[in-house]
């Protein structure tokens, strides 16, 4: 799914009072990871990912692992955090998308 301007806007207006819940260290990025990253998502709708300075890895590194990887959308990456959003699959958990899709 490719998100617009004003939809990606939207979110990063919503994230600002997130704070990072996952992090990318020394270990890197595998399958397990991403799997635990995903049920997040799934739950949350909206994530930050921070990576730490002890990582073997960069932003891109770890935006192009789960575009690749998943249908998680990369929405901003600034500086060490990256802003992950997909719409749940449970409509109880839809608020965020609600409100992404009615743009």
């Amino acid at each position: 799914m490719k998100l617009t301007g004003k939809q990606k806007r939207f979110l990063r207006a919503n994230a600002n009072r997130l704070r990072p819940i996952f992090s990318v260290g020394k270990n890197g990025l595998n399958e397990v990871w991403l799997r635990e990253v995903s049920q997040a998502v799934d739950n949350r709708e909206l994530v930050k990912i921070s990576i730490q300075q002890s990582a073997d890895v960069d932003t891109d590194d770890v935006k192009n692992f789960i575009e690749s990887n998943s249908d998680i959308n990369v929405v901003q990456t600034i500086g060490n955090t990256v802003l992950l959003f997909d719409e749940s699959s449970n409509p109880k958990h839809r608020d965020i998308s609600t409100g992404v899709f009615s743009l």
